[in-house]
């Protein structure tokens, strides 16, 4: 039986002998439309004709079949839109046929067939050419399926793709589902049947038919997405143990049918409370096509993203900074794969290096700059002082320096919402790195120094990136847990990389300098839910216990986008928006900041801490060894008052 099914799926017909075969159900249709009206003597007499008639029908047929592509299949995969194709071929070949015949009547003589003859022929050889193809499916599943046990789902929705969906699966050996249900939130469809199953509807009875049919696998419709993630059923769902899968949207199917690898299951960065995004593509291709343009960072998470997102807008050149020389290198071979005709320099640098970075300035003279180079794992920033102050200060301040020098057209500086009331020192890291932009920014257009114009942008974690807490988890998860979460109530917003940098190319290209934009990140999702969807979404609900860990070093409860003392513009993007922030002198920031940098080469963490501190008055340590200083500042503040 392993030998026929094996034989069977290798093996097809020759599209020659199908069309031979079609040819010949058309000759048995003639005779036994005749056999049927007349019979077997009346056969004989009439032979010339049929023999006449049988040439004409060929003749026209041949000619249909190869136009509508009517043996061109695979028999055993057949679908309605294959046998709508006969019905076509037939309708056009007889009617052609039968206009000949009237016409030869009409010229050369008497030459009648009947009508009735005729239209059973037609009737015959069409029942015929469908059955042939439903008998060579249906016996293909037979002798294939013996020892195939597919598993029941059901199909969330019973709008079109839904439909598509659940004939997809219906339709294809590719896949090893059985659609045994509907479930539709639509009253008029509950209790119909579509496809010869039931439509089921959200309430108490939908669980009941799942438990009787063991279902454990629901098929979301990608248009019903949005629905499910708003009502109770995802929790009842996940409760229950019962997998959910989706597909790409209707838009990127690639024909009327899924294929296996466009089915994929339920991750949870799909059910996050997040709205689709819109982006005003055509701004950012007239900035950015024919442009050089230079990405540090450029092999972490959110760098290579922009890396990816700009190769399609057809830059002149990609200027390509980081100091990671494994990633950069596998981003170098992927840019060489996808986007052969794009140029594209990787470089391996230090952004705190100034005479490095001057002389990569000083070569390629870029037009607009994504500064995302920095470290971000607040506990290692915590424990390593002077990096963070060496990187991400430093390194900003050198790449928007020569900016500045070698005439950039933009600069763009990604930063977080840990730089809001920072709490610890990547997040005043980030701040300090603002301030200095926003005040460089200021200061070269009141003096007319340089064009550049300096914009940042300001959001919060995004999923997936190196290090973030759903990669940790879903490790977790896979080893059987212990799920590790730092404290009950933490709360963070999340967007994928892909919005993310979506949001970072528009801020880029509606901004005139000296901005901070802020991105609407939706709800913020508490951690502890987070952590108990996805071990619920794994089907291990039972076995994964979740522990509390306990805040890190610098970590707080909840983080913002704007602090107290800042409000915030709208703009033509809802999910935009310009935070209004106090300015500093650039002049007395930027000796401020000079001096933390020879600071942070003392290594002495509590001095360096304590300048951060004196530029950053808002910035108080939580859960971390720094917190002795404002204890230190506060007294001093008290003995004066």
């Amino acid at each position: 039986m392993k030998f026929l099914k094996r034989f069977l799926a290798k093996r097809v017909l020759p599209r020659t002998t199908i069309l031979l075969l079609d040819i010949l159900i058309l000759i048995v249709s003639v005779f036994m439309a005749y056999i049927l009206r007349f019979n077997f003597e009346t056969l004989t007499a009439s032979m010339d004709k049929i023999g006449v008639l049988l040439l004409i029908l060929i003749f026209f047929n041949i000619i249909t079949f190869f136009s509508f592509k009517t043996f061109s299949g695979i028999l055993r995969f057949s679908s309605f839109n294959d046998l709508l194709q006969i019905i076509y071929a037939l309708s056009i070949g007889y009617s052609l046929t039968f206009l000949l015949l009237n016409f030869l009547g009409g010229t050369i003589g008497p030459f009648h067939i009947s009508k009735e003859i005729f239209v059973l022929s037609y009737i015959l050889n069409a029942v015929l050419m469908i059955f042939f193809r439903i008998f060579v499916k249906e016996m293909y599943d037979l002798l294939t399926n013996q020892n195939f046990n597919p598993k029941n789902v059901f199909v969330y929705g019973t709008q079109q793709p839904g439909i598509r969906i659940a004939k997809s699966l219906k339709g294809s050996n590719e896949f090893d589902f059985c659609v045994k249900g509907f479930i539709s939130d639509e009253e008029q469809m509950i209790g119909k049947n579509i496809l010869g199953v039931k439509v089921y509807g959200t309430d108490k009875n939908l669980f009941r038919a799942l438990e009787q049919k063991d279902i454990k696998r629901i098929i979301i419709s990608p248009h019903k997405m949005q629905d499910i993630e708003d009502s109770h059923l995802l929790d009842k769902f996940l409760e229950n143990s019962i997998s959910l899968m989706t597909t790409l949207p209707m838009s990127e199917w690639m024909g009327e049918k899924i294929t296996k690898n466009q089915l994929k299951e339920i991750q949870i960065e799909d059910l996050l409370p997040r709205k689709q995004i819109e982006i005003n593509m055509r701004s950012i291709a007239a900035n950015l096509e024919g442009k050089r343009v230079m990405i540090t960072g450029a092999a972490g998470s959110i760098g290579s993203e922009i890396v990816r997102q700009v190769a399609a807008f057809n830059p002149y050149r990609l200027i390509l900074i980081d100091q990671a020389e494994t990633p950069l290198h596998s981003l170098r071979l992927e840019i060489r794969d996808k986007w052969k005709e794009v140029k594209a320099h990787t470089i391996v640098a230090d952004v705190g290096n100034f005479s490095r970075l001057e002389k990569i300035f000083k070569d390629t003279n870029p037009d607009y700059i994504f500064h995302a180079a920095a470290y971000k794992h607040v506990p290692m920033m915590e424990e390593n002082v002077s990096e963070a102050v060496q990187t991400n200060i430093q390194g900003t301040k050198n790449t928007a320096d020569l900016a500045v020098k070698y005439h950039a057209k933009k600069f763009v500086m990604i930063s977080t919402d840990k730089a809001v009331n920072p709490t610890n020192i990547m997040g005043c890291s980030k701040r300090i790195s603002e301030i200095y932009i926003q005040s460089l920014s200021k200061h070269i257009k009141d003096n007319k120094i340089s064009s550049t114009q300096f914009i940042t942008t300001r959001f919060g974690n995004v999923l997936g990136s190196s290090g973030s807490v759903i990669p940790l988890f879903r490790e977790q998860i896979s080893k059987g847990g212990p799920v590790t979460v730092t404290h009950p109530d933490i709360i963070r917003y999340f967007m994928t990389i892909s919005e993310a940098c979506q949001l970072v190319l528009e801020a880029g290209s509606m901004g005139e300098g000296g901005e901070i934009f802020i991105f609407d990140m939706g709800k913020p999702v508490k951690i502890l839910d987070l952590a108990k969807r996805m071990i619920r979404l794994s089907g291990a609900s039972h076995n994964i216990k979740i522990e509390f860990s306990g805040l890190r070093h610098g970590e707080k409860l909840y983080e913002e986008l704007l602090s107290s003392a800042e409000h915030s513009i709208p703009t033509h993007n809802d999910k935009i928006l310009v935070a209004t922030v106090r300015e500093y002198e650039y002049q007395d920031i930027n000796v401020l900041i000079e001096q933390l940098i020879k600071d942070s080469f003392k290594y002495d963490d509590m001095q360096t801490v304590s300048s951060m501190k004196a530029i950053v008055p808002e910035f108080r340590s939580v859960n971390s060894p720094f917190e002795s200083i404002d204890e230190f500042n506060e007294a001093k503040i008290s003995k004066r008052g």
